[in-house]
């Protein structure tokens, strides 16, 4: 016989998960107590690294049911919420999302709206990307200067140079410029191009 499970988490400890608890049981969904798996992690932790819903996860067998209210409940993003789903589902596990009208993300359908949601933030992704570097371009275009600020004056850079053909060591020049070695030897980089 099938077991039901729920999964419910929130992002900080002022935040409290009895709201989605009382959603999943007025969805109609019974769920034994000991059977609802609650936490506070941020979302940004990808599900399988959580504690709480690692644990499940191995109390979890085929022909369960696990339910959320929404998904990023599941994971970060599109990508990890469909690696999570397809773990379960490759153990015989349902998932129900009450977001998405209790559709099983393991059934087809559910597969198809995974699929949506998964090229919709590609989509979204890409957009991102091709916004950034268009300002990156007009920026570019402008004559700003791009990247890191450097941290050395061009006299600085001089003077360096010269130490460095001297002898200077690296954590000496970096200990007189306030800089980093990194920073050093990037400017005897640039000073060789």
């Amino acid at each position: 016989m099938a077991r039901t499970f729920a999964y419910c988490r929130v992002s900080t400890l002022d935040q409290t998960t009895d709201n989605q608890v009382r959603e999943i049981e007025q969805a109609g969904f019974a769920v034994e107590p000991k059977r609802i798996v609650t936490e506070t992690v941020s979302g940004s932790i990808a599900a399988m690294e959580r504690k709480g819903f690692a644990r499940l996860v191995d109390r979890l067998e085929a022909g369960d049911v696990l339910i959320v209210t929404k998904l990023d409940r599941l994971g970060r993003n599109a990508m990890d919420v469909r690696a999570t789903v397809d773990r379960l589902a490759s153990d015989g596990v349902r998932v129900h999302c009450l977001a998405l009208g209790g559709v099983d993300l393991t059934s087809p359908a559910g597969r198809m709206t995974m699929q949506v949601i998964a090229a919709v933030a590609e989509f979204e992704r890409d957009l991102l990307i091709e916004r950034t570097q268009a300002g990156l371009d007009r920026a570019k275009a402008a004559g700003k200067a791009l990247g890191r600020p450097r941290s050395l004056t061009g006299d600085q850079e001089r003077e360096i140079l010269a130490a460095r053909a001297d002898g200077a060591s690296l954590g000496l020049l970096a200990t007189r410029y306030m800089v980093s070695r990194a920073a050093i030897q990037r400017v005897e980089k640039r000073g060789r191009s």
